[in-house]
């Protein structure tokens, strides 16, 4: 089992501002699983979106607040709290506070699939 240091992944920029850095997983799928680090910038939204699998993002570092459909209302999130996200679920997730919302996530695919609800953000 390799060991990785998240100093030296390189990072993805995503548009609005995040970057994303895969930790575990590569393009060939040779990983049943991706692993992933989003920083995203105060003012970043995901905006809304599904996987066809479950994902569970953990946050580490700074605020914000989450949506998932069939939940009422946003959540607020900060570093502690875990998101289990099942596959096909639409949700997303912005960025409150004034410091970067860091988080990790976990993919269970060897994948990474997003499908994009651009008219469904709250």
């Amino acid at each position: 089992m390799p060991v990785i240091d998240v100093k030296k992944v390189p990072k993805q920029a995503f548009p609005g501002g995040a970057t994303y850095q895969t930790i575990v997983g590569d393009e060939d799928g040779s990983t049943p699983i991706r692993l992933g680090l989003q920083v995203s910038q105060p003012g970043y939204s995901t905006g809304t979106h599904s996987h066809p699998y479950m994902e569970v993002v953990t946050v580490v570092a700074g605020t914000g607040e989450a949506w998932i459909d069939g939940q009422e209302g946003l959540t607020s999130i900060g570093p502690g709290v875990t998101l289990v996200l099942p596959a096909n679920v639409k949700h997303g997730f912005r960025v409150t506070g004034t410091k970067p919302l860091e988080t990790y996530g976990v993919h269970a695919s060897p994948d990474r699939v997003v499908e994009i609800f651009p008219e469904d953000v709250p």
